[in-house]
């Protein structure tokens, strides 16, 4: 007996916790997704017709239907259906269902459907393994995966599989789960008196973080928990539901692709100047266990990239934030983390620091000139061979400037692209004045000259 025999055979288990007794039977059952199992979806004709013959990827979050959909494709193909767990099988446990398979077609032309949960588990050998027998049709492989298969699953891989990737459920999907389970007999609570009120069944949904395990393992905790009043009653207010699932599942692994995309989103609000997301995608990130540190670092480089010269305080502030932490250490050092997010986003922005790539990109291209003879260090040579000869000390002149050459002969462009507010304004001005020089603005394409 495999896995999705016993788990179907279980169903009405009560002793099955009712996360598993809950699930789909069949695809009409099934909640959300609609986007790739709507009626007259690829994937949903492919199931209903039995004819999935290229290997997929379902990609998402915990609780979305992963595995539910597998059996579900078990249960409506004809195909043998071997389930493994990547945590649990290496590579010996993979050649023995492939063996399985060989003899299968050979003795009776049957095709073989793998599921793979946790597929991004195994490691390249792992994954080289099957795909060979991907390759030939052999195996049709059902790989399940909360982390991004476009960085965890073999590109080779990929390319032979087809990516269905589920979302977190909506409100008016966790919603439909809970009425159904309330009123099934035979799985859910049907058969009890169960009342949720309005604000407990709120907070569940609110709390589940649109994972369908989460919000029933939640449910289930309050009513077995929950004694019935005289007239069998099974009352489930907001303090049992807070009781029953406290804490907010946070979607977040520092190696995963949540990290990635949480950061990317942290970035790009501080960039945006809106402190309330950066604040918030920080909170995220600090709640889920993030290094603080890493948080620190993005934000050094955030006051030198996005805010830059418009405001050079932002990094002596960041600085300091960065001292400061070290300093008090936790939970106080989450106010120089705040003070830092705060000012680097509602800071004056300006990316004239690029400027640096630009001039590497210049010498890459054209190779490094070399030192005008006039900005050659003097102090060795200059009787010899005149280096340093010309120099004009710009200490020695109005303004402490002269107009003279410093880059290479030969070198021609701008590099330097000063922006036209906050303190880079005044640079900006500064420069023009002393050298008669107008800068365009970054933004509008025009030379300067």
């Amino acid at each position: 007996m495999d896995l999705f025999e016993f788990n179907a055979r279980s169903d009405s288990n009560r002793t099955t916790p009712l996360a598993a007794r809950m699930r789909p039977r069949t695809l009409d059952e099934f909640v959300g997704q609609d986007h790739i199992l709507g009626k007259g979806k690829l994937l949903r004709r492919a199931i209903e017709a039995d004819r999935l013959f290229s290997s997929i990827l379902l990609f998402g979050p915990p609780g979305t239907g992963k595995t539910t959909l597998a059996q579900l494709i078990a249960a409506q193909s004809k195909a043998r259906f071997e389930a493994v767990s990547a945590v649990l099988a290496g590579v010996s446990e993979l050649r023995k269902v492939i063996a399985d398979a060989e003899e299968r077609k050979r003795l009776y032309r049957d095709r073989t459907l793998l599921f793979v949960d946790e597929v991004h588990r195994w490691n390249k050998s792992q994954q080289d393994a099957l795909l060979p027998h991907v390759e030939s049709g052999l195996i049709t492989l059902i790989g399940a995966t909360t982390e991004n298969p476009y960085f965890e699953v073999n590109r080779a891989l990929l390319s032979r599989s087809r990516i269905f990737e589920l979302k977190s459920l909506t409100e008016a999907s966790l919603n439909l789960i809970i009425d159904r389970t309330l009123n099934d007999s035979d799985r859910g609570y049907g058969d009890r008196k169960v009342v949720l009120d309005g604000d407990a069944r709120a907070h569940l949904i609110d709390m589940s973080g649109g994972d369908a395990r989460n919000l029933l393992n939640g449910l289930e905790l309050a009513v077995e928990t929950t004694d019935p009043e005289d007239d069998g009653l099974i009352r489930i207010t907001r303090e049992i539901a807070s009781e029953s699932i406290q804490k907010r599942a946070i979607q977040y692994d520092k190696k995963g692709d949540s990290h990635y995309d949480t950061i990317s989103a942290f970035i790009k609000s501080l960039r945006g100047s809106d402190p309330d997301a950066a604040l918030y995608w920080a909170a995220k990130m600090l709640l889920a266990g993030e290094e603080p540190r890493f948080i620190l670092r993005r934000l050094a480089i955030s006051a030198c990239e996005d805010v830059g010269l418009a405001d050079p305080n932002a990094l002596v502030v960041v600085t300091a934030a960065i001292q400061a932490f070290e300093f008090v250490g936790m939970p106080e050092g989450y106010y120089p983390i705040a003070e830092a997010i705060l000012y680097v986003a509602t800071a004056p922005k300006s990316n004239s620091t690029m400027a640096i790539f630009e001039a590497m990109n210049r010498i890459r291209e054209d190779g490094a000139g070399p030192v005008p003879v006039h900005l050659m260090d003097s102090n060795r040579d200059a009787k010899g061979l005149g280096h340093g000869a010309g120099y004009l000390y710009p200490h020695d002149f109005p303004d402490h400037w002269v107009a003279q050459q410093y880059l290479p002969e030969g070198v021609k462009g701008v590099f330097y692209r000063p922006g036209s507010i906050g303190y880079e304004r005044e640079a900006r001005e500064w420069v023009e004045s002393l050298t008669g020089r107008r800068f365009a603005d970054p933004k509008s394409g025009m030379p300067d000259h």
